[in-house]
């Protein structure tokens, strides 16, 4: 997500013309200039002009490093693969799910890239980037894509490029020789994307084949009955913007269209809406109601267009929902998912990261204080982890730990000091930048974070990264003058693709109709005609922004803060608020008084056990129901919690050894026996040496080249606690067995643990650590090139080798006579990371002699049908803890899903937005049976 720098503006309350005059500017202006008494706050460390330019010099070579890499090592790929160096061409790698859909055959990164060039002053770059873009790209390539991430990426790129492209032509130095030619490809782009709106509702299917459309025996696609309402609703800008620069308006009537059915299908009560909906009828497929994954981007291009459009509905719709928003789902500093018919019932738990984007969005809306407040959550779950994980818990654990460096929250802290001017949000940047190079930063671009716990890394560098975060960063430390144009004359796209707002009076040729009162009778004074008064934005006080800030400080930390429920919240000091899972004992009679009372019932099991069972119907009102059913969802959570702390979490291997010094990181799978290196914090440091025999499975033949070292051996041909016994005995301080199936890696498989062999293990000492067939060859190529090699074993990477670096730097230099030691540190930086945390989800029955133990192992079955909510196996004699945990070392996440058999199944992995969209099927289940029920 992403916009300009303030809300549209216009005349006032009893006008309602349309809103595409400067006043846009002129509040951005407002903005800036109401800051400058937050700026000028004692005490706040206002960096220094010197500061600010030396971090925009950084953001740029960053940029260059990333940029380089990609032309050097991927291109004419759509990304690249930044680990091993090469492009990541669809249907020649791993198939990665719903993710590879943005993948076209188009050269996406380079698209996604072109005005990213000139907002960085790169106008020779940009010039050369366009010609390649004409030359080589084809866009009639026989290969399914997704609809919305074509349009944002694709669609919005080549729009972006052209909007830049005329600018700096008019200016009269670059690009005269420009004649359209990136509007002509946007055009039969988006005369490819129209097949998939054949539909009777006007929603687009989620994909389309760029050949051959939706539906035909080739087209491959056209079958799907579902889609997200941000990939039917985050249309409008792009095709909007495509009807005006050519005069076509059949791409914003289409647009339009799937905009107004689905404000239509607003659950009515509540004016918000699902996650997913059924193209065909309507229906809501997914109930639950938040601001992140699935729904995101269709509320800021509500906004948006009636920015760049002037069209007064769609800010009677924005500001709606955004009513609902803060009425519901925002309980700050936390935005939680709820269900859109019962919206005073959180639907989750957690928060997806891409909620990050919503305090920028806040910002234009003019609604500061809740924007602070969220903003600091999030920077506080970032300098626990580094990043902000894909997902998280109301206690800010990691839920999901991948984070593909998303760029939402870069933008949300570059409006909030566009709108406050707190230098305070320069730091954050800072903050956001020297990670980046710690920890993401490899030799050929910036690689992903498979695990923000462990530090590995994911062979992916997405073009959102280069079409986003380099842009947000370098605009939060430039200033006016750094800028070859007026960047308050543009609107941003969700991916942060400049679209100039004069397109609001060009080519209108769609009669500005308001169909939100057709659909619902709107009270005024519920609506801000203009934007709001700089002037009372902000409180006259200096210290207001930091006022905001200060309580939400610890709350990582030093606290549990749980989102409190609105039920809780009505009964204030009156009856006692309603019986929570993690405090239920089963041995407590009023607990079971209280159970009966919102219609769970406890069964005791055989094996000591107890069974909970919820009926809607024998709870003593609706309000106690909602709290049966809100205690079912916990006691779920908890009990998957409970078993996944039951299992190993990964653990990393580092390469620290020249030219390394730890920038490369493996994920590792544990073992069940030999030192637990969690309880080691300094892990086990060694040179690595091949055995002999290289499977380990008799007395080893080479122990003088073992001795004192980490062994290395393959899997295989016996079990894995007598390859520890060999090569301890051999003197080895640890092993590490890489598997024998070529080509396995953990971009694809799911993370294993080694199981003992069912004796005593006791004797065995050593670390001992599981690698995939591609991140072992990692190691031995290392070997073949260095030969001396030396890894640390642990549970967490380290930070790398600082003084064994600089030691090679200064080599560097004197052998290669570089030409300033700011470059040679560059140099020095640029060595790699490597592996991701392997992809979860895949049960195995394992009958190889190696005994290879899943890490994660099947729970009892939880289920939540039509008529009962269920719970087995809860002990009766503990209490269920509170799951707030301090430290790094938390359980691992994982979603599963069973197979047939131990092979990896590559074209059906589970993908972070598949999760999101299923995890709580069964709770909406019950909660709909409640509704059959009339509670």
């Amino acid at each position: 997500m992403s916009g300009a720098a303030g809300c549209q503006g216009g005349g006032g309350g009893g006008d309602r013309g349309p809103r595409w005059r400067r006043p846009w500017k002129l509040l951005a202006l407002g903005l800036l200039s109401a800051s400058s008494v937050l700026a000028a706050a004692p005490g706040a460390g206002a960096m220094s002009k010197e500061e600010k330019r030396r971090l925009g010099n950084q953001v740029l070579e960053m940029f260059d490093h990333a940029y380089s890499n990609y032309m050097e090592h991927a291109y004419p790929a759509d990304e690249l693969m930044p680990l091993t160096c090469r492009g990541r061409v669809r249907g020649q790698e791993p198939s990665r799910g719903d993710v590879d859909d943005a993948l076209g055959k188009f050269s996406l990164t380079l698209i996604d890239t072109l005005d990213t060039l000139v907002v960085l002053n790169k106008t020779k770059e940009f010039e050369e980037a366009v010609k390649k873009v004409i030359k080589d790209v084809n866009l009639d390539n026989d290969i399914v894509v997704s609809v919305f991430e074509t349009n944002i990426r694709v669609l919005g790129g080549l729009l972006g490029g052209h909007s830049v492209a005329i600018m700096l032509k008019e200016k009269g130095e670059y690009m005269q020789w420009y004649n359209g030619e990136l509007l002509h490809m946007a055009k039969e782009l988006g005369y490819k994307l129209l097949p998939a709106f054949n539909t009777t509702s006007g929603l687009p299917y989620p994909r389309v084949n760029l050949k051959f459309g939706v539906r035909h025996p080739e087209a491959r696609t056209g079958t799907e009955t579902d889609t997200c309402t941000a990939c039917a609703g985050t249309l409008i800008l792009e095709f909007a913007a495509l009807s005006r620069f050519t005069g076509t308006s059949i791409f914003e009537e289409y647009a339009r269209k799937a905009l107004d059915f689905i404000w239509e299908k607003r659950q009515r009560s509540s004016n918000l809406v699902g996650v997913t909906i059924n193209i065909h009828t309507g229906d809501w497929v997914r109930k639950d109601s938040g601001v992140g994954a699935g729904i995101d981007s269709y509320y800021e291009y509500l906004l948006k267009a009636y920015v760049l459009l002037g069209d007064d509905s769609f800010l009677e719709r924005f500001n709606t929902h955004y009513d609902a928003i803060m009425r519901y789902i925002s309980q700050p500093p936390l935005l939680l998912d709820v269900h859109i018919h019962k919206p005073m019932l959180n639907a989750r738990t957690w928060m997806d990261s891409l909620l990050a984007f919503f305090p920028g969005l806040q910002v234009l809306k003019g609604d500061i204080r809740p924007a602070i407040e969220t903003h600091e959550m999030l920077y506080q779950v970032i300098k626990k982890h580094n990043f902000l994980p894909e997902a998280f818990t109301t206690d800010f654990r990691v839920h999901w730990a991948q984070h593909p460096l998303r760029p939402e929250f870069a933008e949300s802290t570059y409006f909030l000091y566009k709108a406050t001017g707190d230098p305070y949000y320069l730091e954050v940047g800072k903050t956001l930048i020297e990670n980046l190079n710690k920890y993401a930063r490899v030799p050929c671009g910036f690689a992903a974070m498979k695990d923000v716990r462990t530090g590995s890394h994911e062979d992916r560098m997405d073009s959102f990264f280069l079409a986003e975060m380099f842009k947000y960063l370098y605009l939060l430390f430039a200033d006016k003058e750094d800028m070859i144009f007026d960047i308050e004359d543009y609107i941003f796209t969700t991916e942060a693709h400049l679209l100039p707002l004069w397109l609001s009076t060009t080519n209108q040729t769609i009669s500005k109709k308001n169909t939100t009162t057709e659909y619902t009778e709107l009270d005024d004074s519920n609506f801000d005609w203009t934007c709001p008064n700089t002037q009372i934005l902000f409180p006259n006080d200096p210290m207001f922004a930091q006022s905001i800030r200060e309580p939400l400080k610890n709350v990582v930390d030093k606290s549990c803060p749980r989102g409190i429920s609105r039920v809780e919240e009505s009964l204030g000091s009156g009856p006692k608020p309603p019986l929570r899972a993690r405090d239920f004992m089963a041995s407590n009679p009023e607990h079971l008084e209280i159970l009966k009372k919102m219609g769970v019932s406890l069964i005791h099991l055989k094996d000591g056990r107890v069974q909970l069972v919820q009926h809607a119907v024998q709870a003593a009102s609706s309000l106690d129901a909602e709290d049966g059913l809100r205690f079912m969802q916990e006691m779920i959570e908890l009990s998957s919690q409970q078993q996944k702390e039951q299992q190993l979490p990964p653990r990393a291997v580092q390469i620290v050894s020249h030219p390394f010094f730890g920038r490369v990181v493996l994920t590792a799978g544990p073992a069940q026996f030999g030192m637990d290196l969690s309880k080691h914090k300094a892990g086990r440091r060694g040179f690595v040496a091949t055995i002999k025999p290289y499977n380990g499975c008799s007395e080893i033949t080479n122990p003088e080249a073992v001795k004192e070292k980490i062994a290395l051996m393959q899997r295989g041909q016996c079990m894995f606690a007598e390859k520890a016994r060999n090569i301890q005995k051999a003197g080895a301080i640890g092993g590490i067995v890489i598997d024998d199936n070529e080509g396995s890696s953990s971009d694809t498989a799911p993370l294993f643990q080694m199981a003992g062999d069912g004796k005593s293990t006791d004797d065995i000492t050593i670390p001992m650590l599981f690698l995939f067939n591609k991140e072992g060859n990692i190691i031995l190529d290392a070997i073949r090139e260095y030969e001396a090699v030396e890894v640390l074993l642990s549970d967490k990477a380290k930070d790398r080798d600082l003084e064994m670096e600089n030691m090679d730097q200064k080599l560097s230099e004197n052998d290669s006579h570089k030409q300033n030691s700011e470059e040679a540190t560059l140099a020095s930086r640029d060595v790699g990371a490597v592996n991701e945390e392997p992809e979860e989800g895949e049960n195995s029955d394992v009958t190889d002699p190696d005994s290879l133990s899943p890490a994660h192992t099947d729970s009892d079955s939880v289920s939540i049908s039509n008529q009962d909510s269920y719970v087995p196996g809860t002990d009766e004699a503990s209490a269920l803890e509170p799951a707030c945990m301090q430290g790094d070392h938390q359980p691992q996440e994982q979603k599963t899903e069973t197979e047939s058999n131990s092979k990896v199944n590559w074209d059906n992995k589970v993908q972070p937005m598949e999760s999101i969209l299923a995890d709580w099927n069964e709770d909406i289940e019950a909660f709909e049976m409640m509704e059959k029920d009339e509670l």
